[in-house]
C-alpha cells in the first residue's frame, strides 16, 4: 500500500548565479553532502564553458544546454498479465531537467582523466554543440518510445 507522495522542496538559489536551476545542479553534483566541493566544481566548469564558447552570460548557456539534453519521453516498465511492457510515457518539463542533470553528471564522471570540473565543462560544452554521451542517450530513450509506441495504451 502506498502512502502519500513526498512534497517537493523547494530549493534556494545559488549565492552566485542567483539561480535555483543552477542550485539544483550543485545538488545533484554533490557527493557526500560536501556542498562547498560540489559549488566549485560547478561553477568552474561554467566558467570554463563560458571561455570555450565565447558568450558571457553562464544561465543561458546552462539553460540551453539542458534543452539539448532534456528529454521529452521516457520508458517505464508496466506488467500487464506475465509480461513486462516498456511504455512510453511523457515526462513534465521538471522531470525531464532532473534527468538531463543526472545524465550530464554521469557522462562526467565516466569520462577519463583530468579534475571533475574539466570532464564536467567539456560534457557541458558537448551537450552546447548537441553532441556527446548525454545527447547520443536522449536520442536512444525518444528511439526505443517511438520503437514501443504500440505499448503506449498500457498508459495509467
Amino acid at each position: 500500500m502506498r502512502r502519500r507522495r513526498a512534497e517537493k522542496r523547494e530549493v534556494l538559489p545559488d549565492p552566485k548565479y542567483n539561480s535555483k536551476l543552477v542550485s539544483k545542479f550543485i545538488n545533484v553534483v554533490m557527493e557526500r553532502g560536501k556542498k562547498s566541493i560540489a559549488e566549485g566544481i560547478v561553477y568552474d566548469s561554467l566558467d570554463k564553458l563560458m571561455k570555450k564558447v565565447g558568450k558571457d552570460n553562464a544561465l543561458e548557456l546552462f539553460q540551453s544546454v539542458l534543452d539539448n539534453i532534456r528529454p521529452m519521453l521516457e520508458l517505464k516498465s508496466r506488467r500487464v498479465g506475465g509480461a513486462t511492457y516498456q511504455v512510453p510515457i511523457e515526462v513534465s518539463h521538471e522531470r525531464g531537467i532532473t534527468i538531463a542533470m543526472r545524465w550530464l553528471r554521469n557522462f562526467a564522471r565516466q569520462r577519463k582523466g583530468g579534475p571533475m570540473s574539466d570532464r564536467l565543462a567539456s560534457e557541458l560544452l558537448d551537450a552546447y554543440q548537441k553532441q556527446g554521451s548525454a545527447v547520443k542517450k536522449k536520442e536512444d530513450t525518444h528511439k526505443m518510445a517511438e520503437a514501443n509506441k504500440a505499448f503506449s495504451h498500457f498508459r495509467w
